[in-house]
């Protein structure tokens, strides 16, 4: 990419520099404060004449329990992964359930829990319907294997788990530049002896980059200017957290 020595651009949360461009079609700027004397008298003051969170319209244009649409297979996709989708979709609906894509999942040695199987359908179909497609399925089998990679690139000793070092560098590797206390928050949250370890094994190291991943995504739709910072409704705030809270 112009500009760039190697690799890619700087990781999200990184100072950018000041010509780094915005990334993707700009969104409304939803919930913007003015500077005018009429501002509220302190950040995300409501409107007194309604209750905290009433009023706004919701977060983006899709609602989380809106249908998912019918999709197909992208052109050139694996035999494999069609039939691998095919034969977990028993009733032929042309859509797999979240115990469906688990075991799906499993034929290919990797086990995850259904919380990280909620998220990886959340994540690819933007929905939290619990169905998934043909399309969606590919994206998330191509996801896994890419994953799959950069986990054991960065078990460097082979023990089946990443440290916090080794995580920070996948990370890093997959765009996304977190400080030394959210690291710190990610490692005691997805190591299975609840931080005594300091390491983190595939399965969770999954789900910390679906969590990582997905609320980088939703805050950069609000971060237009790409400057670490962004403003939002109460309303867009639940509907941006809640997902990764209940999957």
């Amino acid at each position: 990419m112009a500009g760039y020595p190697y690799g890619p651009p700087p990781p999200y949360g990184s100072s950018p520099a000041p010509s780094a461009p915005p990334y993707g079609d700009k969104p409304p700027k939803e919930g913007k404060t003015s500077s005018s004397s009429s501002a509220p008298p302190y950040y995300g003051a409501p409107p007194s004449s309604q209750p905290y969170g009433a009023g706004g319209g919701g977060y983006g244009a899709q609602h989380p329990f809106a249908s998912l649409v019918p999709s197909a297979f992208p052109p050139g996709t694996d035999p494999n992964v069609v039939a691998c989708f095919q034969a977990a979709d028993r009733d032929g609906s042309g859509m797999i359930d979240d115990k469906e894509l688990q075991s799906a999942l499993s034929g290919y040695n990797q086990s995850f829990s259904l919380r990280t199987v909620h998220l990886l359908m959340y994540l690819f179909t933007n929905t939290n319907v619990r169905k998934i497609g043909p399309k969606e399925f590919t994206s998330v089998f191509y996801s896994l294997q890419n994953w799959r990679a950069i986990f054991e690139r960065f078990d460097r000793d082979r023990s089946g788990k990443i440290d916090s070092s080794e995580l920070r560098d996948a990370l890093l590797s997959l765009g996304y530049s977190v400080s030394l206390t959210v690291l710190d928050l990610l490692v005691s949250k997805f190591d299975k002896t609840g931080g005594k370890s300091r390491a983190i094994e595939y399965d969770n190291f999954i789900e910390c980059c679906l969590t990582v991943k997905g609320l980088t995504e939703k805050f950069k739709e609000k971060d237009t200017a790409y400057s670490g910072s962004a403003t939002f409704t109460y309303e867009a705030f639940m509907l941006t957290v809640l997902p990764f809270l209940i999957a």
